[in-house]
């Protein structure tokens, strides 16, 4: 264990790669079925183009919107922004813009396209519960995400899936209303269906490959930079146990927003639970108490 939090961490670059190039394929199946439906050269390059364009410019910003995350200045939370300069500066990377949510469910997640177009947000229900220290270990986990570059890759996994399953809902239910007027359409509509299908189930599972494993890499890139892994620790258990006394209408509410989370929001009952995007927190914790005990020979 003591070289673990020391080392530099290969194995989330792998998994960005193969995850990027898994979208990368999606994209030519995407392309694949518009020209299977009849639409010509032009058209498909129109609207592939405006497709890429409009996920790459607007990915990031449909997460602080759906999120309700609105971005602060040093003025309305100075020592909010004093940690994200220091943590930021410690991992020679610009400051990430800071936004807050208006929730009383502790979190806090990341987003963005690239490092100087990051963002990191907390919310205020976390504000309420963290020490300084534990804060400074949250807000690293976070600036690691944006270092090892994982929260492009879950931001587009994840428009990938919110599209994949509008277009089923669309089609499905547009197929049932028209199926009586024009059947020439029906086989159109099962490949539109399925496809639509496919591509949820990839980027389901995209997110899946790459979660658990980048939340282990961001709390060991947060050790390596607060060099208080307890810290960190500290603060799981505290969002954990703050998250049962949040009522659940709420948490069912930003659930589909898990992947980005520290803590995943799982309601009692919901099926999430057995697709969870995170680790077990007791292994978290574990992993960063043992790098405690590494770091200062306790």
């Amino acid at each position: 264990m003591d070289s673990y939090w020391k080392k530099r961490d290969s194995g989330i670059t792998i998994r960005i790669i193969i995850c990027l190039g898994i979208l990368s394929l999606l994209y030519i199946v995407f392309i694949t079925v518009l020209a299977y439906l009849g639409l010509g050269f032009f058209p498909i390059m129109i609207i592939s183009a405006i497709f890429i364009l409009s996920q790459w410019f607007f990915s990031d910003r449909l997460v602080m919107w759906s999120t309700g995350a609105k971005l602060v200045t040093k003025e309305q939370f100075g020592k909010l922004h004093s940690i994200v300069e220091k943590v930021a500066f410690a991992n020679n990377l610009p400051k990430p813009k800071i936004a807050i949510v208006n929730s009383q469910i502790p979190n806090a997640f990341a987003t963005g396209k690239s490092h100087r177009n990051s963002v990191v947000a907390v919310t205020s229900g976390l504000l309420d519960i963290l020490d300084d220290d534990e804060l400074e270990g949250v807000l690293a986990h976070e600036i690691t995400h944006i270092k090892n570059r994982d929260v492009l890759v879950i931001t587009l996994a994840s428009l990938f899936s919110t599209l994949a399953w509008q277009i089923m809902q669309f089609s499905f239910f547009g197929g049932l209303y028209g199926a009586g007027r024009d059947r020439n359409n029906g086989g159109a509509i099962i490949i539109v269906v399925v496809v639509a299908f496919i591509t949820w189930i990839a980027s389901f599972l995209i997110i899946r490959a790459i979660s658990r494993y980048r939340e282990y890499s961001a709390d060991r890139g947060a050790a390596q930079t607060t060099q208080k892994p307890a810290s960190l620790a500290n603060a799981l258990l505290k969002i954990t146990g703050r998250m049962d006394m949040v009522p659940q209408k709420v948490i069912k509410r930003v659930e589909g927003y898990n992947a980005f989370f520290i803590i995943p929001a799982i309601s009692r009952g919901s099926l999430t639970s057995l697709f969870s995007t995170h680790p077990p927190v007791e292994s978290r914790i574990q992993k960063l108490m043992d790098m405690e005990k590494s770091m200062h020979g306790i």
